[in-house]
């Protein structure tokens, strides 16, 4: 009864954190993140603009890993999309994917990491 109790009060608790305004992110959307970033006393926002290639979902724990290349390096980062760190998410491009994981474009290069583009309807 105790471990009930316990579960309750921390399912609570998370959601009270949790954001509800962020838009619905999938796999192979292109992305411009807003992180804040403190120097000093002062606080900015810095974006981060990429693909989304894998996403893990534990409730307050939802992790995107997301991947742009600079210079000919691909570089990869992983977001805690409820972090109170993430200012803003936008989604940029919308691709059509089949599979739940996009490593696979960490071993191609140039046009062939290009992903086919869908368009909403409405």
């Amino acid at each position: 009864m105790l471990k009930l109790d316990t579960q309750k009060t921390i399912k609570n608790l998370e959601n009270n954190f949790i954001k509800t305004d962020l838009p619905e992110l999938k796999i192979g959307d292109s992305v411009k993140i807003g992180v804040k970033i403190i120097e000093g006393n002062k606080e900015r926002v810095q974006f981060y603009e990429g693909t989304i290639i894998a996403r893990k979902n534990s409730s307050i724990n939802t992790t995107i890993t997301v991947r742009k290349v600079l210079q000919g390096i691909g570089v990869e980062r992983i977001f805690l999309i409820h972090s109170p760190k993430i200012d803003s998410i936008t989604v940029l491009k919308s691709a059509k994917v089949r599979r739940a994981k996009l490593y696979y474009l960490r071993n191609l290069q140039g046009k062939a990491t290009r992903l086919k583009q869908t368009f909403a309807s409405k």
